[in-house]
């Protein structure tokens, strides 16, 4: 298996994971040294992935019967022992209370070999904002 391929693999195995509300097997490949700029705040988290366990848990029970995350069309660029993959993630699912979900946003995810398997150390979500003064997330974009 190619870099790209065992990468790519490492990827779609946790967007499977939150498919599943599995928690545990979403934190599994985060690695050392980990910094996260996430959609929910705050601005950055760092340190030890397993410590959002219960959060991610605490989101997990949002849905009603689940919550996918797929990244699409992934670009990954390889050098030596470190990674980047970028594209275009949907998150899909019915809020409790709030009703269907159907957003994408941007993604970045930066990867390590550590001890010889990759690691994700790094991850950045986002909205783009409207530039009219609102301040607002558009959450309605589509590609």
């Amino acid at each position: 298996m190619t870099d790209q391929q065992e990468i790519l693999k490492l990827l779609r195995d946790q967007d499977e994971a939150v498919a599943q509300g599995d928690a545990e097997a979403v934190v599994a490949p985060i690695g050392d040294g980990y910094v996260s700029f996430d959609l929910p705040p705050p601005l950055k988290s760092n340190g030890d992935a397993r410590q959002g366990i219960e959060s991610l848990n605490a989101w997990f029970g949002t849905w009603e019967d689940g919550v996918t995350v797929n990244l699409t069309e992934p670009t990954v660029i390889v050098e030596g022992g470190l990674a980047v993959v970028h594209g275009l993630s949907r998150m899909q699912g019915v809020k409790k209370g709030d009703g269907p979900l159907d957003a994408w946003n941007r993604r970045t995810v930066v990867l390590q070999r550590q001890e010889g398997k990759w690691k994700i150390v790094h991850e950045h979500s986002s909205y783009p904002t409207a530039m009219d003064g609102s301040r607002r997330s558009m959450t309605e974009l589509k590609p």
